[in-house]
């Protein structure tokens, strides 16, 4: 792919919205592959939501781009030209009004790192060229603690509450580390030397306040790239804290199930609606990939995929087809070339809404059953979910308690040591005496 505008779509595809588009287009011009990064904090379990970036750096990487991954995790050392590096926060996330401990959050890292790994194979994105690096390598360096020192003579209260408002956790009264996590992500651009950063939409007020300060400080100006957020399955944010709200990338296929079935999905409603958005984000981009392989019969740069990459759509279906709309109480499957038909399909009334949730449960199982396999064949990987989420309403195991010995002492004249007085001495006491006392006369009695 070496015509620039043709990299600049495949680059901004998807998107809803670009900061900075001369600065990519520039680079791309001068023919050097440009440098980004995406970063997560490790913090919720990791749901299917998270596609909708992954898939998004797998067109990143069909551009050319060197993606930089910051994972909080085991040190790897940098290889340059990296081509992925996801950013996995264990200082932010430990920041972000103290979501999780730092023990806790050191499982987690581990546990996304194992998630989003399994994630790029399935999909037949190339993880030899992954890098990961842990935040705090280089948040705790001298150099970088001087520059938050030097932000915070610049930021004023109301500007990191304005930029964090949308991933920070808002209280009435905030604690400084909330304030001081927008000018992290901000010192992480420069840090991790870096075109343009990528993240959804909710980043908009951190990417803006980062173009506002970073060249305060005698950096440069970086690009931002954004993601639409996709809605959960009850129409709202996809969030890890509401089971209901979306799908975990272990959940087996029974669940799966019950959380389509009882997902919104109002007959041609198209707003607010989490399947439609899942298919245009995740499943449809998905398809076009699997497509793109079978003709190339390969994998990008050669890499080989795990589980079927066959387009979510039937056998039958013609040339061009990514999405098959099968019926479950009679009528023929429908056929889309594309996102749109489909919508203004649903819109029209022309899908069923039970349709629509059988042909998207269908494809989610199916995208998650090689992820699931690889996970659930590594016991290392098993047991690090366990230490990141342990199950706090287990009961633990009753202990059976041991009788301990107590002793007692016998009563006076019994036991095993005590000495019997002889015959004569017993004959020479009189029984009628209540004292027991000798029938002597007291020796100190004078006569």
């Amino acid at each position: 792919m070496d015509d620039v505008e043709e990299k600049y779509n495949l680059i901004t595809s998807r998107l809803q919205e670009v900061l900075g588009v001369s600065q990519i287009k520039s680079i791309l011009a001068e023919g050097r592959a440009p440098r980004c990064y995406w970063g997560t904090a490790p913090t919720g379990r990791p749901h299917i939501g998270y596609f909708v970036p992954l898939i998004k750096i797998a067109d990143f990487l069909r551009a050319g781009i060197e993606v930089k991954i910051l994972f909080a995790g085991k040190y790897t050392t940098l290889i340059r030209p990296p081509i992925v590096v996801q950013r996995l926060e264990d200082v932010h996330a430990f920041l972000d009004n103290l979501k999780a401990p730092l023990d806790l959050v050191t499982h987690r890292t581990k546990y996304y790192e194992c998630i989003l790994r399994t994630v790029f194979t399935s999909l037949g994105i190339p993880t030899s060229k992954l890098t990961f690096v842990k935040g705090s390598d280089f948040q705790l360096s001298k150099e970088y603690t001087l520059d938050v020192y030097k932000l915070s003579t610049l930021v004023t209260e109301h500007d990191a509450k304005k930029a964090g408002a949308e991933v920070v956790k808002q209280v009435e009264s905030p604690l400084l580390s909330g304030l001081l996590y927008p000018g992290l992500q901000a010192l992480d651009e420069q840090y991790l030397d870096v075109d343009f950063q990528f993240g959804g939409v909710d980043q908009r007020k951190i990417f803006t306040f980062a173009e506002l300060y970073l060249p305060r400080l005698g950096y440069s100006k970086r690009a931002h790239l954004m993601n639409p957020m996709v809605p959960g399955l009850m129409g709202g944010k996809m969030s890890s804290s509401d089971p209901d709200s979306k799908i975990d990338f272990l959940d087996p296929p029974e669940v799966v199930k019950r959380k389509i079935k009882k997902a919104f999905c109002e007959e041609g409603n198209i707003s607010e609606n989490g399947l439609l958005a899942f298919l245009n984000a995740v499943l449809i981009p998905v398809s076009q990939l699997r497509i793109e392989r079978l003709r190339d019969e390969g994998g990008i740069d050669g890499q080989e995929s795990v589980g079927s990459q066959k387009p979510f759509v039937t056998d039958d279906a013609p040339e061009g087809t990514v999405f098959t709309i099968t019926r479950e109480k009679g009528g023929g499957p429908s056929h889309y070339q594309n996102y749109q038909e489909l919508e203004d399909d649903f819109a029209a009334k022309k899908i069923h809404p039970g349709d629509l949730k059988a042909s998207v449960r269908d494809a989610i199982i199916s995208l998650l059953r090689p992820i699931q396999a690889t996970f659930f064949a590594n016991e290392d990987w098993k047991q690090t979910e366990q230490l990141a989420y342990p199950n706090l309403s287990a009961k633990p195991e009753p202990q059976r308690r041991r009788r301990q010995k107590v002793y007692h002492p016998p009563p006076p004249g019994k036991g095993k040591n005590v000495q019997l007085p002889s015959q004569s001495t017993a004959e020479s006491v009189s029984p009628d005496s209540p004292q027991g006392s000798s029938s002597q006369p007291d020796s100190k009695v004078v006569a």
